[in-house]
């Protein structure tokens, strides 16, 4: 039983870390911009299959991995300022069914571009699985964890070392005062976006050589991150890292003590029991409401 409970711990941690990253993109985006962008799935799913593209085509996975990203990145760009920003002024309700909108998109022209069959990457280093205190980990699955504490320590030098961070985080706590300060909250914005475009592809990318990249696959994965980011009340970044490897595990030990039959479903029991408790103000944070 003990060296099972620590191959479910260890699957929740790896699964966990790709909800962590998708969720820490909508937390940069919706501090700065009060916009929940639920085409950050489909950040993931290009990603993923940019991967494909540039293996496919004798690309290193080193150097596929950073075209991918780069060119997510400058997809995220694109979207904040052709789509997103004209309606800036615009309701809150108007920019969610944007977002909506553009993932719809998104996945249409993926399945018009690769197709339906699921599609394969090759995986980031060779090996067998390792074992570790008892659970068997895949070679990839230590990749996923690597880059993704990775990516949080450069986040956090970023935010707590740079002007650009500290204006970030300005942005977020109050966009009004940022910009009577002097920083532009327009160009914040779109660096948001960027941010979110490659913290989507960073995780599509590592992921794709366990699950295999479909055009779909954003869909599922975008909506866990969201509740990875709910959990953290969409205001703090640790908090949503902590919802995402908390959801990880929850669905793998949901998967391997009850039936895999429900795993899909715990993330949306959380995110109803979440938002029920806030409403009856069980819980110590709230989410963070539009100033």
């Amino acid at each position: 039983m003990g060296e099972q409970l620590a191959q479910y711990l260890a699957s929740g941690l790896v699964v966990g870390g790709i909800y962590a990253l998708i969720g820490l993109g909508f937390v940069i985006v919706y501090g700065v911009t009060r916009i929940v962008n639920f085409a950050q799935g489909e950040f993931v799913m290009l990603g993923a299959l940019g991967m494909v593209t540039l293996t496919a085509r004798g690309y290193g996975v080193g150097t596929a991995f950073v075209v991918s990203l780069l060119a997510v990145a400058t997809v995220g760009a694109l979207l904040e300022r052709v789509a997103v920003r004209p309606l800036r002024r615009a309701p809150a309700l108007a920019v969610l069914i944007l977002t909506i909108g553009a993932s719809i998109a998104l996945r249409g022209a993926a399945l018009l571009s690769w197709g339906t069959d699921p599609l394969a990457v090759p995986a980031f280093s060779a090996g067998p699985p390792l074992v570790v205190g008892g659970a068997v980990v895949v070679r990839q699955g230590v990749w996923v964890l690597a880059v993704a504490a990775s990516v949080f320590a450069a986040l956090w030098w970023f935010f707590n070392r740079t002007y650009a961070g500290t204006a970030v985080r300005a942005c977020a706590v109050n966009p009004r005062a940022a910009s009577l300060m002097g920083i532009r909250v327009d160009r914040v914005s779109l660096l948001a976006w960027t941010l979110s475009g490659a913290l989507g592809a960073t995780a599509g990318a590592v992921i794709a050589p366990i699950t295999y990249a479909t055009y779909d696959m954003g869909l599922m994965l975008g909506l866990k991150g969201f509740v990875a980011a709910v959990l953290g009340g969409l205001a703090s970044p640790p908090a949503a890292i902590a919802g995402g490897f908390a959801l990880g595990v929850l669905e793998s030990l949901a998967a391997g003590l009850v039936s895999s039959a429900y795993k899909d479903a715990v993330a949306f029991v959380v995110l109803i029991a979440v938002c029920l408790a806030q409403v009856a103000g069980w819980l110590p944070w709230r989410v963070a409401q539009e100033s």
